[in-house]
């Protein structure tokens, strides 16, 4: 996966994206794009698409801390990003955008279930202990769930531009 260096600008920039359109929602609790631009990011980039997302996890990391809540940011978003690498290219255009907020829902509804096992390593919690911090975290996993369904509607707007970005880039090249 070599990079270009127009390619190391454009993931430096859509990771800083990332972190921005999370600062700039942090008033709203779980709510935030940036499911939508995992999604996007890797319908577009595939492979090339974890530069963006762990450039969001570093700047996270930098600006907020690396502490043991920025721990489990090392695999959920990959997580994610390899549930959309499963997902066939060549899928109906009518289907795309339902199956696109489906799949950014669902890791919403699931982050507090795949956020625990990190969680119960770093706190010595046992599978009862780990099980109730899940339960416990089930009304703002509900609310991320929801929020990522109807943010989810930016999918497809934001993979087209990023298609036409590129297209438009090859032509200049």
């Amino acid at each position: 996966m070599k990079l270009t260096i127009r390619e190391i600008a454009i993931f430096g920039m859509l990771g800083s994206i990332m972190y921005a359109s999370k600062f700039l929602m942090e008033l709203f609790p779980n709510v935030h794009l940036l499911g939508v631009f995992t999604v996007a990011f890797t319908v577009v980039y595939r492979k090339k698409a974890l530069y963006p997302i762990y450039t969001y996890v570093i700047l996270n990391g930098i600006f907020c801390g690396f502490a043991t809540w920025w721990v489990p940011y090392l695999y959920v978003w990959t997580i994610l990003w390899g549930v959309v690498m499963l997902l066939p290219p060549n899928m109906p255009k009518a289907i795309r955008p339902l199956i696109y907020m489906a799949v950014c829902a669902a890791h919403g509804f699931l982050f507090g279930t795949l956020y625990a096992p990190a969680q119960a390593l770093l706190f010595g919690l046992n599978f009862k202990g780990m099980i109730a911090w899940i339960i416990a975290g089930l009304p703002w996993d509900f609310v991320h769930g929801i929020s990522n369904f109807l943010c989810g509607i930016l999918i497809m707007p934001i993979i087209s531009i990023l298609k036409l970005a590129e297209k438009n880039a090859e032509k200049t090249l």
